[in-house]
């Protein structure tokens, strides 16, 4: 009777485990409805009748960029760097105009900067979003899918967030968590509010820390927690950012986890992330609604990419 009913117990077990594995794929399923090859995410929800709308925001004809000037002299992450070699490859004139020319050549990585990271970028356990595994798909000349190539120009409602404003900070301390509440609290206040389709991002004054205090910058930052990443994605936005190199807060919630945030938008959602994105120019003019706009370098297989965005207001 005693094992009659642990294999009972045990069977009942297994059922509950597997019912709950095919629940939580069905709602994954319900999250990504794109079908099992797509690779560009929620880059999806943009259509021609989501940029017409938000080209109607542009009443003004102002444009800010939002993207940062980069050298050698630019913080990056852990083992990146970036530099610029100029030169005249033929120092000589061509024609009887004399023509001559200047070329350069880029040396480094291509996440140092203002920077877009693609579905190839984060992981879970080596399986990036919608099942693509780094052992299938990684080559040393490119990724042969998920690469940032197959992304299409985003164009967008843009909405800025100014937590530094919230926070009542010049530089909102590391490892500061934005929640739920906060984002509400903020968008009640600027009177905007956060739709499908979206691009937001985050103003929290760390942008100046770049180029003064860099070990500082790089070692850590305040940032979306993920409770409130996972209530930004599931209202459909495209793509968030922040003025930071982590765009999450470091240090973690939870220091048993590395980059959640980033990994759960990228590998569960399908939302890019934008890092070292420059916010300042707009909070200064009250600007937290505008037409945003990207077309990013499409170098074939990258996971990331240096970027220059601009918003019109």
């Amino acid at each position: 009777m005693r094992t009659s009913r642990t294999m009972q117990t045990a069977c009942l077990a297994i059922i509950a485990l597997m019912t709950g594995q095919v629940i939580a794929q069905e709602s994954h399923k319900e999250r990504l409805p794109w079908g099992p090859h797509d690779q560009i995410g929620a880059m999806n929800y943009l259509t021609p009748e989501t940029v017409l709308s938000a080209s109607k925001l542009v009443t003004k004809g102002k444009v800010y960029s939002l993207g940062m000037t980069v050298d050698n002299k630019t913080p990056a992450f852990r083992h990146r760097y970036f530099q610029i070699e100029t030169m005249q490859p033929e120092p000589r004139t061509f024609g009887e105009n004399k023509f001559t020319y200047v070329d350069d050549q880029l040396i480094g990585w291509t996440g140092v900067g203002s920077q877009i990271n693609g579905l190839a970028h984060y992981g879970n356990d080596n399986v990036h979003y919608n099942g693509h595994k780094v052992s299938d798909f990684l080559t040393i000349s490119g990724v042969k899918e998920l690469g940032l190539e197959k992304v299409p120009p985003m164009v967008a409602r843009g909405v800025m967030l100014d937590m530094k404003a919230h926070f009542g900070k010049e530089i909102i301390p590391e490892g500061t968590v934005f929640t739920v509440a906060d984002i509400e609290e903020v968008a009640k206040k600027q009177g905007v509010a956060i739709r499908k389709g979206d691009v937001v991002l985050f103003r929290t004054g760390w942008a100046r820390l770049m180029g003064v205090d860099n070990k500082r910058y790089l070692a850590g930052g305040p940032g979306v927690g993920v409770g409130a990443a996972r209530y930004l994605a599931e209202k459909g936005v495209v793509a968030i950012g922040a003025d930071n190199w982590s765009f999450e807060a470091v240090p973690h919630e939870d220091d048993k986890l590395a980059f959640p945030v980033n990994q759960l938008l990228a590998t569960e959602y399908g939302v890019h992330v934008l890092e070292n994105i420059l916010c300042d120019e707009l909070a200064e003019d009250d600007v937290y609604e505008f037409m945003f706009v990207l077309g990013h370098a499409k170098f074939r297989g990258t996971t990331q990419m240096q970027i220059n965005p601009v918003a019109i207001r």
